[in-house]
């Protein structure tokens, strides 16, 4: 396993058929996931998409993720947790200022992966709203209202993922208050060799 240490993230390639575990080795912490077409970073995963094709917002083993141009770009094909969200954007400098006046401004997720991601020549305005892995955010009945709660990850806790596409990733440690139940720590992953294609 790899580590990436509490706010800060990571990109990297992933080709069609490997798999990326993600793995929170203490427990509690979230992980942005972003993802980008292996040959045009233009095309990006879309949360949107994703609702439309998977007729849901609560994803986990089965589901895939899909792009803007409605392909599936990764399948959850283990998910220890089956509690993530796709509808809160990355914790940005704006996010702290914002929520935690009476805090220090950090970068956030949307700032390490900006750092990450642009070698790959991906720019911030193309970062979208990232899969956030252990995130739990519940939505009321009704009013529709969101609450960030802390996660309900443990230790050891992972989600696996298969990429149905050749991909270039932007992961994170995430660096939110509220999203890590006001700590922060460290997140593993591994990529790992060719998986079985995805059934149809």
């Amino acid at each position: 396993m790899n580590r990436i240490e509490p706010r800060t993230g990571t990109a990297f390639r992933m080709a069609a058929g490997e798999a990326l575990t993600i793995a929170d080795p203490l427990g509690g912490q979230v992980s942005d996931l972003v993802a980008y077409g292996g040959g045009d970073v233009r095309e990006v995963i879309s949360n949107g998409r994703t609702f439309d094709y998977e007729e849901t917002i609560q994803l986990t083993t089965g589901h895939r993720l899909w792009s803007n141009r409605s392909n599936p770009m990764l399948t959850i094909v283990e998910d220890t947790v089956g509690r993530h969200d796709f509808l809160l954007t990355p914790c940005s400098r704006a996010t702290f200022e914002h929520f935690y006046p009476d805090k220090p401004v950090h970068r956030g997720c949307f700032g390490n992966l900006a750092q990450a991601l642009r070698p790959f020549g991906v720019s911030e305005d193309a970062i979208p709203t990232a899969f956030n892995v252990f995130m739990n955010v519940p939505v009321e009945p009704g009013s529709g209202k969101l609450r960030v709660d802390p996660p309900t990850s443990t230790a050891g806790d992972r989600i696996v993922l298969r990429a149905e596409m050749d991909l270039v990733i932007g992961i994170t440690a995430c660096s939110a208050y509220a999203s890590n139940g006001g700590s922060f720590k460290p997140i593993d992953y591994a990529v790992s060799n060719k998986q079985p294609a995805s059934q149809p």
